[in-house]
């Protein structure tokens, strides 16, 4: 199948497609004309990645989930090896935007938000004093 059917059927633009060719996750055969002639499995494979990316690895994480996948003497620790840092990375990344939340939720309590020209928010942003 050409570029424009694996795209529909695996849900990634063309463009998606072509860089993950150009950084080798997915090798389509190319036809007798040089065109790309991708097979089931590499739709199969661009969904595999569609679906990881979609949790949060990152394009190397999903390269080593991916030749996780296609080694049938895998160990699953190596497999959770990596989706526990991911998990642990989400967890800091929450601890942090709740961090931001509560500061930024202190400032707008802080602010009066009327016609006066003071405002704790910005003076927050100006000098780094909280209030």
């Amino acid at each position: 199948m050409n570029i424009g059917e694996a795209s529909d059927r695996s849900g990634l633009p063309s463009k998606t497609i072509r860089y993950y060719e150009d950084i080798g996750l997915i090798r389509p055969d190319r036809g007798g004309n040089g065109y790309r002639d991708y097979a089931a499995a590499d739709v199969h494979k661009l969904r595999f990645l569609q679906r990881s990316r979609g949790l949060g690895f990152s394009v190397e994480e999903c390269r080593q989930l991916l030749a996780l996948y296609e080694d049938k003497s895998r160990a699953s620790a190596d497999v959770k090896e990596i989706a526990q840092g991911k998990l642990n990375e989400i967890d800091r990344k929450i601890r942090e935007l709740m961090e931001l939340r509560r500061t930024l939720e202190h400032l707008v309590h802080a602010c009066h938000g009327n016609g006066r020209p003071d405002c704790p928010i910005l003076e927050e942003l100006s000098d780094g004093k909280t209030v």
